[in-house]
């Protein structure tokens, strides 16, 4: 199976904000818009939007066993594991197992995201 479709939208249009969701444990900090997704192989294309003032510090930092690719579509947010500050336009290709955040963001962020969990690495989780 293929990852979903959609027609041209405007996801970051103010009629569209019904669409976004809270993250479970991050209700209040940040939301999320999956935007494509493929249900067998589980790889999927989503927004991520950190409120102003969101601080995941209390989460700490973490990994996973799959790639992933994130751009920095608005905003600024701080990855704590590269004490940097990512500004609208970073890009990162993240190898499975590479330590991210915990951020923070003093404006707020909206970050493009791009999956792939069915490329499972052999890499510790955390």
């Amino acid at each position: 199976m293929a990852k979903s479709t959609i027609s041209y939208w405007n996801p970051l249009s103010p009629e569209n904000l019904c669409h976004w969701t809270s993250i479970n444990g991050l209700e209040g900090i940040a939301e999320e818009l999956t935007l494509s997704i493929d249900p067998e192989s589980g790889e999927y294309t989503r927004l991520t939007r950190f409120l102003p003032g969101a601080d995941t510090s209390a989460f700490g930092g973490k990994t996973h066993l799959y790639p992933e690719e994130v751009l920095i579509v608005s905003g600024r947010l701080y990855d704590q594991a590269f004490d940097l500050w990512l500004e609208t336009g970073y890009y990162a290709s993240r190898p499975p197992g590479e330590l991210h955040g915990p951020f923070k963001t003093d404006v707020g962020c909206i970050v493009l995201e791009v999956s792939f969990p069915n490329r499972i690495s052999d890499h510790e989780i955390r």
